[in-house]
This record gives C-alpha cells, structure tokens and sequence, in this order.
C-alpha cells in the first residue's frame, strides 16, 4: 500500500528528473547556438578572405549590386512617371574624353587653356588631347605642339569633323584609306574617338614625314597637295599655328586671337586622290 511519504518522494524524483531535462534541453541549446555562430563567423571570414584575394570578383559582385539597384531605380521612376530622367549610367564618366587641367605640368596646362580660349571649347578635353599629344609625341619623336597644330588647322577640335573626300576626325584621317591602322582600336568607327583619331593620325604623319624626307615637305603630303604646286597656303597656317603654339609652351604671353587663320577645305589633287590614297601605292 502506497504511503504519503511514498508519493512525495515519488513527486520529489520526478521535479529533480524534469528540471535536469529541463537544463539539458537549455545547455543543449546553448552549444549549438555557439557553434552555430562560430560557423557563421567562419563563414563570413572565408567569404571576406575570398573577395579581398579576387578583385576581379569583387568587382562582378559590386557591378551586379548596382546593376540591381539601378533597375530598382528604374523601376521606381517609371512607377512615379519620371523616367525620362533615367537610365542612370554612373560609369559615363569614364568614356569621356577629358582630364583635369590642374593634372598637367605647367607646360602642358598653358598650353591647354590657351587652346581653350582661342578655340572656344571646354580645357578638360582639351587637357586630355593635350596630355596625349605630349606621350605619343615622345614616342613618335614628333613634336607634340605641331600635333594639336594639325588638329587646329585641320578640324578646329571638332572630332566629328568630315571634309568632302571622306577624311573624318580631329586630325582628318582618310578612314577608309588607313582603315589597316584602326583594326587595334576596333575598326573604323574609332576615328570619332579624339584619343584614337589623335594616335592614328601622328602615325599617318610619321609616314608622310618619312617619305618626303623633311618636315613642311612631310604636311605636303599629309594634306594632298604633294605632286600639286600649291597647297593651298596648308604648310604655313599650321607652321604659323606650331609657332605659336611653341611660343605658349616657352611661357611667353601669346593672344589668343593672333594671327587667327581660316580652316582648310581639304586640297584634293586633278585625279581626285589624295596623298594619303598614293601612299599605299
């Protein structure tokens, strides 16, 4: 027969054996939630570790977050009905042709903002014509002032320029004649990058400089005129333009607006070819 004692020393067993589960459960937990967090920790660093060590990843991750951001943006916009004003493209600055005039040495800014100002265009572009007249001028051992001297009398800076025989471009390539030396940049179309147009063309000039043997006979050929008697005053607007040009270079003040000469029409000989054509010949 079960006495009281009996039952309170059986409720006494079952308080202890249920507050022991209890704590077990409880310390169960515990290790698991510790663990739990000591992976995800470890998850996190190896995840960090692997995108510090590939930039190239790194950068897949970031350009696809904005990517989504942007259609996000998008989105939104189009909803609120003023998409109009999109798509944004926060890497367009990086197609720009230009660069900050405070980048270039002394030399070169003169240089720049005079051009600026003669020619009424903005000096950041200008900046960057300027800068790449001087490197590739080094390397081509020509001299980078008769470089944007040929760009001014050619086509003012305008890098959309097209003259009536086809030349295109800042320093008016005949594209469709030295198409061979735009296949580097991605075919002919590249003639309306400034920079590129600018490489191409001080290429065509070495080669017109090499082949006629000297300087102003070289601009003979560059522009058409080399089996005509008269270039039609070509040599001398851009050996005037070097001159000056020069001159800035050196420090000594220069107006802007001197000896301000009359773009080219483009010289053309009785055949119809120009020089550049004869070249390949």
């Amino acid at each position: 027969m079960t006495t009281r004692q009996d039952l309170y020393s059986l409720a006494r067993h079952t308080r202890d054996a249920a507050s022991l589960f209890v704590k077990d459960i409880g310390q169960g937990l515990l290790v698991v939630s510790h663990n739990t967090l000591a992976l995800l920790g470890l998850a996190v660093v190896a995840v960090l570790l692997v995108f510090t060590s590939q930039a190239g990843l790194r950068e897949k991750l970031e350009s696809a977050t904005l990517g989504w951001l942007h259609a996000r943006q998008e989105a939104r916009a189009e909803a609120d009905g003023s998409a109009l004003l999109l798509p944004a493209e926060p890497e367009a600055v990086a197609r720009a042709t230009a660069t900050d005039p405070r980048g270039l040495s002394r030399q070169q800014a003169a240089v720049a903002h005079w051009l600026a100002r003669r020619y009424r265009v903005a000096p950041e572009p200008i900046s960057r014509l300027v800068q790449e007249a001087w490197a590739v001028g080094q390397r081509a051992k020509v001299e980078p002032t008769l470089i944007l001297s040929i760009m001014a009398i050619e086509s003012g800076f305008n890098p959309f320029a097209q003259s009536t025989v086809g030349a295109q471009g800042l320093m008016q390539v005949m594209t469709r004649v030295h198409d061979d030396k735009y296949e580097a940049f991605g075919g002919t179309l590249a003639a309306f990058d400034p920079v590129t147009n600018l490489r191409v063309g001080v290429q065509v000039l070495k080669e017109c400089i090499q082949r006629a043997g000297g300087l102003e006979e070289g601009l003979r050929y560059y522009v058409g005129a080399a089996n005509l008697p008269d270039d039609t005053g070509y040599t001398a607007r851009v050996m005037a333009e070097h001159d000056l040009l020069k001159a800035v270079a050196a420090g000594r003040p220069v107006p802007a607006n001197a000896s301000a000469r009359p773009l080219r029409e483009a010289a053309s000989a009785p055949t119809g070819e120009s020089a550049q054509v004869a070249m390949l010949r």
